[in-house]
């Protein structure tokens, strides 16, 4: 008995460690990928950068998948003041605080593109265009059903649309639901939950996996 109760105590003693060891392990990454940011904050972004993650939401796997892609969220990089944040597409379309988006994202993951000739083309005049258009977003709800219109928006077509209405620059080709890769079962079960048996395969869609490959940025900085 008495070597049964040693054993117990040992193996707690030892899942103890493991945990704190894992939680010290965590924190202290956290704090070294927020230095890194704020290094990176200090001097090297541009208003109308585009910022890359893979998102924690439970579609995210689904985008993956039926994309071919690792990211499966975006937004646009504002400055207000002396603060980065991220214009983006959540639940409401708002901007957040960069180190707090960055630090949602899958082990604090991010990759920033540019847009190539973007000190020329990405005037005051056009990045004051650019945030005029995406302020009648501002508070819409998500889209969760990927639809082509201005009612609800989702994250690449909020980036899309900023661009496109305020700098007239299209960023990545425009899809049909059709066109992606629909065979797992992840995504199967993701599109009958939102559209049950009948698919709007013929919905226009603009996915993260399109601006990311588009040949108009370049990547500038990632983590």
């Amino acid at each position: 008995m008495f070597k049964k109760v040693v054993f117990i105590v040992v193996v707690s003693g030892l899942l103890l460690t493991v945990f704190y060891w894992k939680e010290i392990r965590k924190k202290t990454q956290t704090i070294t990928a927020q230095k890194r940011v704020e290094t990176f904050m200090s001097g090297s972004l541009q208003e109308g950068d585009i910022i890359f993650q893979t998102s924690g939401s439970n579609q995210s796997k689904a985008i993956q998948l039926a994309t071919k892609s690792r990211y499966s969220h975006m937004g646009i990089l504002y400055k207000q003041g002396e603060q980065w944040g991220v214009y983006e597409a959540v639940q409401p379309v708002k901007l957040t605080a960069l180190k707090e988006w960055i630090q949602r994202g899958e082990q604090g993951h991010y990759v920033i593109k540019r847009l190539k000739n973007a000190k020329r083309i990405l005037t005051p005049e056009t990045l004051s265009k650019m945030k005029m258009a995406g302020t009648k977003y501002k508070g819409k709800d998500y889209d969760i059903y990927f639809e082509w219109s201005d009612e609800k928006i989702y994250c690449s077509e909020l980036v899309w649309k900023i661009y496109k209405e305020g700098a007239g620059i299209e960023l990545g080709k425009l899809e049909k639901l059709r066109d992606f890769d629909l065979s797992s079962t992840i995504v199967r079960q993701k599109l009958k939950e939102r559209y049950g048996e009948t698919l709007p395969l013929n919905e226009e869609v603009i996915s993260p996996a399109a601006i990311f490959d588009s040949k108009q940025l370049e990547t500038i900085g990632s983590d």
